[in-house]
């Protein structure tokens, strides 16, 4: 799709790797969305190829349902990482209780909690492929999601995947607007959008937290990086860089 390749990215990754020893790969969803490849193998490739390049977390964006329940739960097995959602309930859909709202990483010691932020379905997606499936109030919930990954996990990190989008007119939630009412949220990393954002916008929410902002695009055109550095206890984590790296660009 777009510019991008799964193989070159992987060439990309692995680069990355053998440079930096504590990498987070993680996905703001939509994974599946109207490719030839998508049409002939319903998922089963990227989830494949996904697992294959180590992925350790994504969240769902609208077009993941594009196939309904049915067909999501049909290629989980071939996902060997897991998608965090917070804000939909799934209780009263076969996929009760397949998905977290998040997730603990550890790495160099450092405590990094992600969890995962959806976009409201109705009007995007058909309603028979999302079924009984209920959209809780994304604001409300990363308020939770905060208060147990800094309180009761003792996060030193806090990520946001989120499909709500980059930023809109009027009321509706969006990225910005996310990190401008909910503290404690160090990056949020968006979808929905395909915003392509040369470097992380800094947003200052309650209590003079400041959350960064990055999207780079669509389609696996690019790859975004950022490095942090931080230590167990210390706060706040501080960002060193942030590079937007062509998929396209390895090949």
């Amino acid at each position: 799709a777009g510019l991008g390749g799964m193989a070159r990215r992987e060439a990309l990754i692995d680069s990355i790797r053998k440079q930096e020893p504590n990498v987070l790969l993680l996905d703001s969803g939509d994974i599946w969305q109207g490719t030839p490849y998508f049409n002939f193998f319903l998922g089963e490739m990227e989830y494949k190829l996904m697992s294959r390049m180590k992925y350790d977390a994504s969240t769902f964006g609208n077009h993941d349902f594009d196939n309904g329940l049915e067909g999501l739960q049909k290629q989980l097995p071939n996902a060997g990482f897991p998608f965090l959602v917070a804000n939909y309930d799934f209780s009263a859909t076969p996929l009760a209780g397949r998905f977290a709202p998040y997730k603990v990483f550890e790495r160099a010691g450092a405590r990094i909690g992600v969890f995962g932020l959806g976009i409201e379905l109705k009007g995007l997606v058909a309603d028979k492929n999302f079924g009984t499936t209920q959209y809780l109030d994304p604001v409300t919930v990363a308020k939770a999601q905060v208060q147990q990954l800094r309180q009761h996990e003792r996060c030193d990190m806090v990520i946001c995947l989120s499909h709500l989008g980059y930023k809109y007119e009027g009321e509706k939630i969006d990225d910005r607007k996310l990190a401008a009412q909910v503290g404690g949220i160090d990056l949020i990393l968006g979808g929905h959008t395909h915003t392509f954002m040369p470097a992380p916008e800094p947003i200052t929410g309650p209590n003079g937290h400041v959350t960064l902002i990055n999207q780079v695009g669509w389609s696996g055109i690019n790859l975004g990086r950022i490095d942090f550095d931080m230590r167990r206890g210390a706060q706040p984590v501080r960002a060193t860089g942030a590079l937007v790296l062509p998929v396209s660009a390895t090949c």
